[in-house]
């Protein structure tokens, strides 16, 4: 029912082990959302905690930056090289085997007695952490096309709601236990989450609709880029949003640690819930993209995403400024995300993993980005080079949007697929 937030979607080719129709029910959408949320907030655990791990481990502050920056390659890499699989192997054993792996990678950086064994364990914890994208690309293809933006956003707010409570748990289980107290629960609820998804999801799914050989599904990644103006579009907004927040939230430490504030490792993780605007503008931008509003919801977003920076800029006067800069930026990140990937998976839902995956590897860029310029420049030029540099990304995303808002044709759902030749 449009009306209500409660997602059920039969499915006849969908198959359970038993042969009856699997529903996408409102409590498999939450769960979708709580594991989606669980699996990305392991790439955010490390922010409010780089100077700790940093004085633990003997690291300096530029190796300490690249805590963050190899995480984010990590989440990249496997972006392209993990995500697509799930338009080729069934995604329910894809999942499962990802998060058993993601436990072992989070006991590695939980026991890391070097920066060496801590920054391998990092980037290959960001590599598998993709499994939040292969969850992602399946919430969407059980969905309806009609309510496929209401399911996608409601399934992002858990992501948005896990990068929240991420820095919120980091900090306070730090101050209780330690920060490596931290990945060892982490690796608990993940060993958790895959038992009960290997029971839940559906274990037969539609015959996979390509055959491809892994060569030729990688490249047929970059062939849906090559032929799809809309992906190339959505992709850049997706780098330069997210060069944003990540410009904010791997330096924000950095001021909030030092006068007048000094604060603890649990105060800098609660400012992100702060930000829970965020989540509720994934859900309301999926039914606005319903609404075939999405070219009014990015601009409106990437406004809201420039206007942030001015009372950011106000952080080391004012408490009440950087609450309502979170709470902009938040709410308009996730905003322009969840409608950009509403709108590439209706090019090919055939090829939804390929989409979803390609997308997100500029993400992983963008955040890479952001975190290594914030820090660096946090060093040379203090707080106010860094808004600089967040509004920069910002009013690029702006430009980019009016330059082509009129231009760019709604994708049609029933488009053929690239091959991998």
């Amino acid at each position: 029912m449009p009306g209500n937030c409660e997602a059920v979607t039969r499915r006849p080719e969908v198959r359970s082990g038993k042969g009856t129709a699997f529903v996408l029910s409102r409590g498999v959408v939450i769960l979708f959302a709580v594991a989606c949320g669980a699996a990305v907030a392991n790439v955010y655990f490390s922010q409010p905690l780089l100077v700790t791990m940093g004085h633990d481990l003997g690291m300096s502050p530029a190796l300490v930056g690249s805590v963050v920056t190899l995480t984010q390659v990590g989440y990249g890499v496997g972006l392209f090289l993990l995500v697509p699989l799930g338009d080729v192997v069934n995604r329910r054993r894809l999942i499962v085997a990802q998060l058993l792996l993601l436990v072992a990678a989070l006991i590695v950086i939980a026991v890391a007695h070097t920066a060496a064994i801590l920054l391998a364990g990092m980037a290959t914890m960001g590599l598998l952490a993709v499994v939040t994208q292969t969850l992602v690309a399946f919430a969407a293809s059980l969905a309806e096309p009609a309510g496929r933006g209401r399911v996608v956003g409601l399934v992002t707010s858990g992501v948005v709601t896990g990068i929240l409570l991420a820095r919120t748990a980091s900090g306070l289980i730090a101050d209780l236990a330690g920060w490596r107290s931290v990945y060892l629960a982490s690796a608990s609820l993940s060993a958790l989450l895959a038992l009960i998804l290997y029971r839940v999801l559906p274990r037969h799914t539609e015959t996979p609709p390509t055959t491809l050989r892994y060569g030729q599904l990688l490249r047929s990644t970059l062939t849906l880029f090559a032929r799809e103006r809309l992906l190339r579009l959505r992709a850049l907004f997706c780098l330069l949003i997210f060069a944003a927040f990540s410009t904010l939230w791997s330096s924000i430490a950095l001021p909030l640690s030092e006068a007048p504030y000094f604060m603890s490792h649990s105060a800098m993780g609660a400012l992100g819930l702060i930000g829970v605007a965020g989540a509720l503008a994934a859900s309301v931008a999926g039914r606005l993209n319903d609404r075939g509003l999405a070219q009014r919801t990015t601009g409106i977003a990437l406004a809201l995403l420039a206007v942030s920076w001015l009372p950011l800029a106000y952080t080391r006067s004012s408490l009440w400024a950087l609450f309502a800069g979170v709470i902009l930026l938040d709410l308009a990140v996730q905003a322009v995300h969840v409608t950009n990937q509403t709108l590439i998976y209706a090019l090919h839902p055939d090829a939804g993993s390929r989409l979803i995956g390609g997308y997100m590897v500029f993400y992983s860029i963008g955040s890479a980005t952001g975190a290594i310029a914030a820090t660096s420049l946090y060093t040379a030029a203090g707080w106010g080079a860094v808004c600089v540099l967040g509004a920069g990304f910002s009013c690029l995303g702006l430009v980019l949007w009016a330059c082509t808002r009129r231009s760019v044709p709604a994708p049609a759902a029933n488009l053929t697929v690239p091959s991998g030749s």
